[in-house]
């Protein structure tokens, strides 16, 4: 009896030791990586012209989300709403020009909530958007445990680095270099990558967790980049895009005119008209040769940054998170750059590797998990990625999946009104999509999405207006089969948006039209609708107003495909199936503001 109590007692100290390091091991480091401008423009998404092997790699060990969606197309408010988790609405940041804390509310970040959780944090390179929007220390001491890292030669990004036809220096648009003529002979994500592997090093034996967030800068313009990239992208082999023309039905207000282009030198001497004028057709496979070849110098720095974490043994402990800020048309629509709420502007790649759920824990004996692949020396390199997510999901959901998968709790819902509410997230925990495997579509998976427009049509600012002068807003919702936009009156002094106040609307079945091409919108429909859900209370949210329209508008769309495939005495039950959700949904709508 005696011998069984020691026995016992034995037991109890083992698991209580097997329990805290298992408590330990739960708490992973994170590598935090953000590329600039990034579109699914990647090997793992598809794209059959890109080469980004490292990045690719990645992907094979990680959950890949097919359908990430950014909540701004611009760098600053993005950023912002995703390390937040707040929607620009609530961060108020629609431009450059203000700092969330004094602005709207003091919210608690990514990195902050690591960092209060006992983490050392460390930013390099463009993490926060930097200026007044992060209130020009990059939200520190706040958010990081030391001052952000800026690479000294990003200095140099806007003076004239560019050798043009002439010989003489230029501020370009194309802008590939020789790297030994640069300023230090190097360039900013060189500068980055090598801070990075620095800290990687100083980390490895520190018994400390850490969050380490790092930011590259390409391919976000200029294309300043190393000139060897272009090899991997001949010309001759270039194409434009699919639908390089502006579409009949699109809304002059949803139109952008890339205006941050047009100031380039090389660009200028091109006297394109504004706003429509297209780009000479030789110049635009030049500007997509420059891309993908921007893609291709940061897949590198990628690959180096992994390369390192193995090296040092921080692979098997340390979750990597790998996403961009937002994306960009590379001549869809007629158009450049960001600034819009189509698919190529707000659809971002977006993965998760964690270690011991995404990919098995690697040996000593075994493989590296991350070695470097040289795209210029080796052969074409292959990926299979096994866990990938179809369904739809948003930047405002990373800061509570990347906690709780790195072993702290998730912050909590939101209320509908959480301008006082320090910590709280307006995206959703993705952490149960590591356990279960997607079924099939989801309907009721909404991405949301905004962009404000100084004026009705294209300005010299629409792309990116000013605070005071935004008087429309945009706001879209994209779900598996529909993209959906409405342009609504917006009080910049008040913040307030008008949901009777439409200017334009915009309708996208992907199913038939994926490039969102042909607007099906039509004001009659809209006009019948919104009379029909004249009953709504007033505190039903814009989002749920929307979701409700798109039920309305698209009730017949997708029945009526479905007919053709069902035997006839099903077909008027589809129908009645479709009107059934629509009449559940506005129930639901209506049942929430009566208790609230």
């Amino acid at each position: 009896m005696f011998l069984s109590g020691w026995r016992w007692l034995g037991f109890l100290l083992l698991h209580t030791l097997v329990l805290a390091v298992t408590a330990k091991r739960a708490r992973r480091n994170v590598l935090f990586i953000m590329a600039d401008d990034l579109r699914t423009t990647l090997g793992c998404y598809g794209d059959p012209v890109v080469k980004s092997p490292n990045i690719d790699q990645l992907a094979s060990k990680s959950q890949v989300f097919l359908n990430a969606y950014a909540q701004q197309a611009v760098c600053g408010p993005s950023r912002t709403s995703m390390l937040t988790s707040r929607r620009p609405d609530t961060t108020r940041l629609y431009d450059f020009n203000s700092y969330w804390r004094v602005h709207a509310g003091n919210y608690t970040t990514l990195p902050q909530y690591f960092k209060s959780r006992g983490y050392f944090t460390m930013s390099v390179g463009k993490i926060f958007h930097p200026g007044i929007a992060s209130n020009h220390t990059d939200d520190f001491p706040y958010s990081w445990s030391v001052p952000a890292y800026h690479p000294p030669s990003f200095a140099y990004e806007k003076s004239k680095m560019c050798k043009g036809v002439d010989g003489k220096l230029h501020v370009n648009l194309l802008c590939a270099v020789n790297v030994t003529e640069q300023p230090g002979q190097t360039l900013p994500d060189l500068e980055s990558t090598d801070e990075a592997v620095r800290l990687l090093r100083h980390r490895a034996n520190d018994d400390t967790p850490f969050f380490l967030a790092v930011g590259f800068h390409k391919p976000h313009i200029p294309f300043r980049i190393p000139q060897e990239y272009l090899r991997l992208y001949p010309l001759d082999q270039m194409t434009l895009a699919p639908d390089p023309s502006v579409p009949k039905l699109l809304p002059r207000v949803a139109y952008n005119p890339w205006v941050d282009l047009r100031r380039r030198d090389d660009v200028q001497q091109l006297n394109v008209s504004f706003p429509y004028g297209p780009i000479p057709k030789d110049f635009q496979l030049r500007i997509r040769q420059h891309y993908f070849a921007a893609v291709s110098y940061m897949d590198a720095q990628v690959g180096r940054l992994l390369s390192a974490l193995d090296e040092l043994g921080l692979a098997d402990n340390t979750m990597v998170v790998f996403s961009s800020d937002h994306g960009w048309s590379l001549g869809e629509h007629g158009e450049w750059a960001k600034y819009s709420n189509f698919d190529v502007s707000t659809r971002v790649p977006l993965m998760f590797y964690v270690p011991g759920v995404t990919a098995a824990r690697s040996w000593p004996e075994e493989e590296s998990t991350f070695p470097f692949i040289d795209v210029f020396s080796q052969s074409e390199h292959s990926f299979k990625t096994d866990r990938v997510i179809r369904n739809v999901v948003e930047l405002v959901d990373v800061f509570p999946t990347v906690s709780y998968l790195a072993g702290l709790k998730a912050p909590a819902p939101c209320p509908d009104v959480s301008f006082k509410e320090e910590l709280c997230t307006e995206g959703d925990n993705l952490a149960y999509t590591f356990r279960h495997r997607e079924r099939g579509e989801d309907e009721e998976d909404i991405a949301f999405s905004q962009y404000p427009r100084p004026a009705d049509t294209p300005q010299e600012n629409s792309d990116l207006p000013d605070l005071k002068d935004i008087k429309i807003m945009g706001y879209s919702l994209r779900s598996w089969d529909y993209r959906y936009t409405l342009w609504l009156g917006f009080n910049s002094k008040t913040y307030e948006v008008n949901a009777s106040d439409v200017h334009a609307g915009e309708l996208y079945m992907l199913e038939d039209d994926p490039g969102q091409d042909n607007n099906l919108y039509n004001d009659n429909d809209h006009g019948l609708m919104m009379r029909k859900m004249g009953g709504l209370h007033q505190a039903v949210s814009l989002q749920k107003r929307m979701r409700l329209q798109l039920l309305y508008l698209t009730a017949g769309m997708k029945t009526s495909r479905r007919k053709n495939r069902l035997p006839g005495h099903w077909r008027n039950l589809d129908c009645s199936f479709a009107a059934c959700r629509l009449k559940c949904a506005y129930a639901r709508a209506a049942d929430s503001t009566q208790h609230k």
